[in-house]
């Protein structure tokens, strides 16, 4: 028997922000894409089929950076390589963070507003923006809004955005010390993470900041840890000196970034692999983070 012939896609290429706009309200049910690095892949395996599709790629209200009030506002639209490329020393993780991301083609194609549009807990800028408490404007005919990065997660592939929303931007504090990102996978490259982790010390709000990825239902903050980190950086006057970490406070570190995940088993990893690792992970980020921070 032959197959019926699939409903076809509308597709929708708006010019300029306010008709993509538009064109969101029209159809709510329509899928963005900028690169359209994770929708090609669903659609190629028929693992979902939209009534439309809304190509971003035309508008230019979304692409590039500026500073603004001591921080950076990111276009939807900046790619994983003009991340590597512009934010080496601005958002220093999420640059590290970009590195990782598939192949050449993929960075030059996939952006950083895709990546949160996807929501998925595996995303590799997520740990990184959650770490640096950064904040999505979202945007619609109606108006715009800002969340923090942690309340746009609300499951896997779920976001807090309206069926009119679209991603306008992400709003990221400067870089006050040294960040740092890792992750394990199968292989080294071409790779979706088994586990991956943000760090990010702050010495100017004398704050830390952490980003799980890839074990939980949605990218995760480990907030006990951070506290914790806190609290020894303060009490023993690290921020000043600059000394030494102790092994306990670097160990104990470690354990509560691990406590903090929800892992499953899956195909990749195992839950209890995924929590070993992000032991691991964090000592190693950890180690790296003070390292530079020590040095100036």
């Amino acid at each position: 028997m032959l197959r019926a012939a699939p409903e076809p896609i509308e597709f929708l290429q708006p010019s300029s922000w306010r008709e993509a706009l538009e064109a969101k309200a029209a159809h709510p049910d329509a899928l963005a894409i900028a690169g359209g690095t994770d929708v090609m892949v669903d659609l190629n395996f028929d693992r979902g089929r939209p009534p439309a599709i809304i190509d971003l790629g035309r508008v230019r209200e979304l692409e590039g950076f500026e500073r603004e009030d001591g921080g950076l506002l990111l276009g939807a639209r900046i790619t994983y390589t003009q991340a590597i490329e512009w934010l080496g020393e601005l958002a220093p993780g999420l640059a590290i963070a970009s590195r990782t991301v598939g192949s050449p083609q993929i960075r030059n194609r996939g952006t950083i507003g895709g990546n949160l549009g996807s929501a998925s807990p595996a995303g590799d800028a997520h740990p990184p923006l959650l770490a640096a408490k950064a904040e999505v404007e979202v945007a619609s005919v109606r108006g715009s809004r800002r969340l923090p990065v942690a309340e746009f997660f609300l499951g896997p592939k779920r976001s807090a955005l309206a069926p009119d929303e679209l991603v306008a931007a992400v709003h990221l504090p400067a870089a006050g010390g040294p960040q740092q990102f890792a992750k394990i996978g199968p292989r080294n490259a071409m790779v979706i993470a088994v586990c991956s982790l943000a760090l990010e010390l702050d010495p100017v709000r004398r704050r830390v900041g952490t980003g799980i990825g890839s074990a939980g239902p949605t990218p995760l903050v480990a907030g006990e840890a951070e506290r914790f980190l806190e609290g020894v950086l303060d009490s023993e006057g690290l921020w000043e000196s600059r000394g030494p970490l102790g092994e306990s406070a670097v160990g104990r570190f470690a354990e509560l970034v691990a406590a903090a995940a929800r892992p499953i088993d899956d195909v990749r990893g195992s839950a209890a692999y995924r929590r070993h690792a992000l032991a691991v992970l964090a000592r190693r980020a950890l180690g790296w983070a003070w390292d530079r921070y020590r040095r100036g």
